[in-house]
């Protein structure tokens, strides 16, 4: 059967790692004409690709392919992630000025109580749905307290973020809804930046209006567009994760059972491997090369599939079988190189929160494989719904 592989493909979605093993084993260097791209399958590749920023640009975009968040306006949706040195260097450097460990480590009694507070009345009742009713809000409520978004205000914001973010029906482009989203997104930021630069609070926003580098600050729109990639970067990745790793818990027992017996850490970092939110990053090659023995134009779309590279069994030994105390450091799930996650230490502390306070209260758990939902999107991995069930402790 001749090798297709598209993002675009619901196929896929369904269940990449098949059409990953293909691309490994027979082309390494994929050419997709249709949706015009090359894709890199191979850990080694996609490592040596992510290391060197001079040859593979983020400039057109580094996440998704879709029309409006590829090409030069992709940094007002994805900031400094779509940006090269010595802007990215410049960027990156201001926002970890406010973007502190201190600041993180100081949220992490505030997570505690976020989680117990939407975990209570789901324990009560034994059934609910981990997507809507935990997953969603939990990351929600933590961004929106890390930024200053005010209460009122966050329900809309996730709401904006899904539009954005799925689509329902396989299409390479964006439905207008999402397009009046992104809108409605950067019009609400750019009026609370604008109020908050009039009134200072302890928050990232406030911190992010005060880091500077001798005279050198962030303009207004470019505190919007990293409050937008918080929306992508700290509730959408922590969200999917989150499912991710509660529904492959649930579809391995033994490993389940080690996880809930306190190799929380573990569970996270080869959940993140195994079944990765973020499937794919993209480059754009800066010039012409040769690659196992393709020819590549300068200009060329390339989409990095970190799937694969996290089941390559070059690097990883039985890279399909999900395995708790398998050494995952060489896993790519939070990047390599100059673009390297910056919110790591956040995104790590979200989820073993949110883990430890389950397994506190639950012994074990159920999933209704009739009322399971994955979405669609163009490089997420992840579900809408997982209906579960809870036996208390």
């Amino acid at each position: 059967m001749q090798l297709q592989y598209s993002p675009y493909d619901f196929d896929v979605h369904n269940d990449p790692y098949p059409y990953y093993a293909r691309l490994r084993a027979e082309a390494p260097v994929f050419r997709n004409d249709t949706d015009d791209f090359w894709a890199l399958s191979r850990h080694a590749d996609i490592h040596a690709a992510l290391s060197d920023a001079d040859r593979f640009s983020s400039a057109n975009g580094a996440i998704r392919m879709e029309p409006a968040f590829w090409g030069p306006q992709a940094e007002q949706m994805f900031s400094f992630v779509a940006m090269d040195a010595p802007r990215h260097t410049r960027m990156r450097k201001l926002v970890v000025r406010a973007f502190t460990q201190r600041r993180v480590q100081a949220l992490e009694p505030r997570l505690r109580e976020i989680a117990r507070g939407l975990l209570a009345p789901l324990l009560e009742r034994g059934s609910f749905d981990l997507m809507t009713e935990f997953a969603g809000p939990y990351p929600t409520e933590v961004i929106a307290e890390l930024v200053g978004v005010p209460a009122a205000d966050r329900d809309m914001l996730r709401k904006l973020g899904m539009e954005i973010m799925y689509n329902d029906e396989q299409s390479t482009d964006l439905r207008p809804e999402a397009i009046q989203a992104i809108g409605a997104m950067i019009g609400y930021y750019t009026e609370l930046t604008i109020a908050r630069s009039k009134d200072r609070t302890d928050d990232l926003l406030s911190g992010l209006l005060d880091a500077a580098d001798g005279d050198d600050r962030l303009t207004p729109e470019e505190i919007v567009s990293v409050l937008i990639l918080l929306v992508g970067a700290g509730i959408e990745t922590t969200m999917l994760t989150l499912g991710n790793l509660w529904h492959t818990a649930w579809r391995h027992p033994d490993q389940r059972r080690k996880a809930f017996d306190g190799q929380i850490d573990a569970w996270i970092a080869e959940g993140m491997r195994y079944e990765p939110s973020t499937q794919s990053m993209l480059r754009t090659a800066t010039e012409e090369f040769e690659l196992h023995g393709v020819p590549v134009p300068a200009g060329a779309r390339m989409l990095l599939l970190v799937g694969s590279a996290n089941r390559d069994p070059a690097v990883f030994a039985d890279p399909d079988t999900f395995d708790l105390d398998r050494d995952t450091r060489r896993s790519l799930s939070f990047g390599h190189g100059p673009h390297h996650c910056l919110g790591i230490n956040l995104g790590q502390l979200e989820l073993r929160v949110a883990l430890q306070e389950i397994v506190a209260k639950v012994a074990d758990y159920e999933i209704d494989p009739a009322g399971v939902r994955r979405l669609h999107s163009s490089n997420n991995r992840g579900f809408l719904a997982l209906p579960t069930t809870v036996t208390a402790r």
